[in-house]
């Protein structure tokens, strides 16, 4: 029998063709899937990147509760254009973090990956609070009643229970001081040992984000997660050099 003849046969026979295309399916599936048991992370891990702080966290929800992430991505792709416009492309390690990540295309307003201290808080706020104010052509709706809203986090210290449950590596000293933490991060001189807060979440940023320090608000929370965005890796340094070209396998 001719490979053409057997061909048909295959063609013909709905049994005979489902069954082949089982086992070729099978067979790809298990040739991408097999290799990652044997592999203990599919992302190279980057210096500087650390877990959200738990005010940050608060923000990062806040971000995806108003829908931000509808018109704005955090990906820059690694075209000139882009690279140009926003900075480095993104590199996997950098939202190792994210549940769920923010990497997309669809873009209404510019990325965000790299927008961290771009902008001072103020002029987030005023953004904020008013769009058109700083960016007349902007179709981003008012977000004023966040510096109006206090900020309620039932229970950060649970939060952080379920993120480092998927993975994400928050110490039992993390848990433990989440809410003084949070609190700590918008007001320093609320009490609190900034110094231990920092070193176990290097390159935070403590100080008041919303212009009201005896309050700690949504505005705070917001201003705190988009300030710190693209903030953690050092492009510049040799050591991220040297991880980046491990990742891009240059």
């Amino acid at each position: 029998m001719s490979m053409t003849e057997r061909h048909k046969k295959l063609e013909r026979n709905i049994t005979l063709l489902s069954v082949a295309t089982f086992v070729a399916v099978a067979i790809g599936g298990l040739v991408e899937i097999a290799p990652l048991f044997w592999i203990d992370n599919t992302i190279e891990e980057v210096e500087g990147m650390r877990p959200y702080t738990p005010l940050e966290q608060a923000g990062r929800d806040i971000y995806i509760r108003e829908g931000c992430y509808s018109c704005h991505s955090q990906m820059v792709r690694p075209f000139r254009d882009e690279v140009e416009r926003y900075g480095h492309y993104s590199l996997a390690a950098e939202s190792m973090y994210d549940h769920p990540f923010q990497w997309g295309s669809k873009r209404t307003g510019p990325d965000l990956a790299r927008v961290g201290g771009r902008y001072s808080d103020e002029w987030h706020v005023q953004h904020l609070e008013n769009p058109q104010s700083v960016v007349p052509e902007s179709v981003m709706p008012q977000y004023g009643f966040l510096l109006e809203s206090e900020l309620e986090v039932h229970d950060p210290a649970a939060n952080l229970v379920a993120l480092r449950r998927v993975g994400v590596p928050y110490s039992d000293r993390d848990i433990a001081q989440a809410r003084q933490d949070m609190i700590l991060q918008a007001n320093p001189e609320a009490g609190g040992d900034v110094d231990e807060f920092l070193a176990r979440y290097p390159r935070a940023q403590v100080r008041d984000f919303d212009g009201q320090p005896q309050q700690l608000t949504e505005m705070d929370a917001l201003v705190a997660y988009l300030q710190m965005l693209g903030t953690l890796v050092d492009f510049g340094s040799a050591a991220a050099q040297e991880e980046l070209a491990e990742e891009t396998g240059r």
